[in-house]
């Protein structure tokens, strides 16, 4: 009995996840013209209007701030992943050190990518006085 459950749960979650996306996209014309007239805010922002190669609007500045971007989303992943070891340990010394040990590296890597980030930004604005 429990496994005939345990399959209609399934069922009806996987059915879920094609059905929801479609329901969510059901939008009116009103939202469609709205995004309409906001998307020329966005033309030439990012890489696509970096107009030099140094400088805030720089290339190599873009370039930088989304692999710092991708870094800390890893990082903070990490914490995530390192807090679920600690949780789960179980009594297990091993596996709490070994959390804790992710944990810890996971925070010093948010730190020295916060501090790249500014580190970049002061040197960036000095440059381009």
């Amino acid at each position: 009995m429990i496994k005939k459950y345990q399959n209609w749960i399934i069922n009806f979650s996987i059915s879920a996840l094609w059905i929801w996306p479609a329901i969510a996209f059901a939008q009116n014309s009103q939202v469609d013209s709205g995004l309409s007239g906001i998307s020329g805010l966005f033309i030439g922002s990012g890489i696509a209007g970096a107009r030099q190669l140094t400088g805030t609007s720089g290339l190599i500045y873009q370039i930088i701030r989304m692999l710092l971007l991708v870094a800390g989303a890893l990082a903070v992943l990490f914490v995530i992943i390192g807090g679920y070891q600690y949780i789960t340990s179980g009594g297990n010394e091993e596996t709490a050190e070994k959390g804790k040990k992710t944990l810890v590296n996971a925070i010093i890597g948010i730190v020295v990518i916060i501090l790249s980030f500014v580190i970049i930004n002061v040197i960036v604005n000095q440059i381009s006085r």
